[in-house]
């Protein structure tokens, strides 16, 4: 559900349906986020484009602890839980995941992993308050300017989204319940899952 009316699935046509169908192929079914893009479905797709050209600076690994991060200092437990997922099919346990929500400082990642999530979700909760010993942290720790550029934008583009969803009511996706329920507990930082089934574009 969201708190503003969308183009129902079953009554999607043109521009909207095509939305509707990638996602779904792409997903095995709808995103209550990718409902809210009904009203402008240019504008996920412009989304989409900028988020390519950020992510393939970055190894996976790095741009979803970076990703987590700043969805935890965002309070969006929407991208806490899809973000997780992803790094729960790339080798990433139910239980090192809790332990990344709960205290990333204390789950057993190296330093640079700490240094760029504590970086992103200072970004996400306070940028104007970084300081030249936030980047020299990433520094020592090996990381170049240009790295630490992507870290900055990944943290940056996850506010945008996230806000966006957020200030719209879009909770996350039933689909969601699967999770190991200690670990959905951690990652529910912000709204509750949504008890609706999901839906597949005609």
């Amino acid at each position: 559900m969201s708190y503003i009316s969308t183009v129902p699935v079953d009554e999607a046509e043109g521009d909207v349906q095509a939305m509707y169908a990638d996602n779904d192929a792409k997903m095995g079914y709808v995103p209550n986020y990718v409902k809210l893009f009904s009203h402008r479905p240019q504008v996920i797709g412009a989304w989409g484009n900028l988020l390519g050209s950020i992510r393939s600076n970055l190894d996976l690994r790095r741009y979803e602890l970076a990703t987590i991060a700043a969805a935890r200092g965002l309070h969006s437990s929407y991208c806490m839980m899809a973000h997780s997922s992803v790094l729960l099919k790339n080798d990433f346990s139910s239980e090192q995941l809790a332990a990344i929500a709960t205290d990333y400082t204390e789950a057993d990642l190296q330093p640079v992993d700490v240094a760029i999530m504590a970086f992103a979700e200072k970004i996400a909760r306070d940028a104007s308050s970084i300081t030249e010993a936030d980047i020299q942290a990433m520094r020592d720790c090996g990381m170049t300017d240009t790295e630490i550029f992507d870290v900055a934008a990944t943290a940056a583009a996850r506010c945008f989204f996230s806000k966006l969803l957020d200030s719209l009511g879009a909770q996350p996706d039933s689909v969601f319940m699967s999770l190991d329920d200690t670990l959905r507990q951690c990652l529910t930082v912000g709204r509750e899952v949504s008890q609706e089934a999901v839906e597949h574009a005609k």
